[in-house]
C-alpha cells in the first residue's frame, strides 16, 4: 500500500512467541525482537554494542501458526513487515508512543545455525501435524545441517505450490 512504511529488522526473539485467535477464529501470533547495532572501535580495537532496539510484532493467519511452531525465545530472525505507530495513554495518565511491525515474513536467520524447510500440505488436507499444518508453504524447523546419506521424504518438493 502506498505511504507504509516497509521495514526489514533481524535480530534476536527476546521471549517466546504468544499464539492466540481471534474471536473470528484468525490466529495471531505475537512476539518482540531486539535488534542490537554494533560498531567497531578503532582506538580500542574493539566491537562495541550500541543501544537495542525492540519491537512487538504480529503475524496473522497461516504464518501465524508456523512461526509459534518454529521460532523460540533467543534466535536469531529476519522479520520484514509494515512498522507502525500506536500512540496510547498508561495507568498514570502519560501519553506513550510505540513502534510495532505487522509482519509478511519471518524467518530464523541461518547466518549462524541451520534449517530444514518442511512444506505444509495444501489446504483441506488432513494430517497428522495438527492445525499448523494445513495450507501455506514452509515451516522451518532448526536442525542439524543435513549430511550426504540423508535422504529427502518421500514427500518433498523443490517446486513452490503454485
Amino acid at each position: 500500500m502506498a505511504g507504509e512504511t516497509v521495514i526489514t529488522v533481524v535480530g534476536n526473539l527476546v521471549d517466546d512467541p504468544e499464539l492466540r485467535f481471534t474471536p473470528a477464529g484468525a490466529a495471531v501470533c505475537k512476539f518482540r525482537v531486539a535488534s542490537t547495532p554494533r560498531v567497531f572501535n578503532k582506538p580500542t580495537n574493539q566491537w562495541e554494542d550500541g543501544e537495542a532496539l525492540f519491537l512487538t510484532c504480529s503475524v496473522w493467519r497461516q504464518a501465524a501458526e508456523n512461526a509459534a511452531a518454529t521460532l523460540a525465545r533467543g534466535m536469531r530472525v529476519i522479520v520484514q513487515g509494515r512498522l507502525k505507530q500506536r500512540t496510547y495513554e498508561d495507568r498514570d495518565q502519560v501519553k506513550r508512543t510505540v513502534y510495532e511491525i505487522d509482519v509478511e515474513e519471518v524467518g530464523p536467520s541461518l547466518l549462524r545455525a541451520s534449517a530444514a524447510v518442511t512444506k505444509n500440505p495444501p489446504s483441506g488436507s488432513q494430517s497428522s501435524h495438527g492445525p499448523a499444518a494445513s495450507g501455506g508453504w514452509g515451516t522451518a524447523h532448526t536442525a542439524a545441517p543435513p549430511t550426504a546419506t540423508a535422504a529427502a521424504p518421500a514427500s518433498y518438493s523443490d517446486e513452490p505450490p503454485f
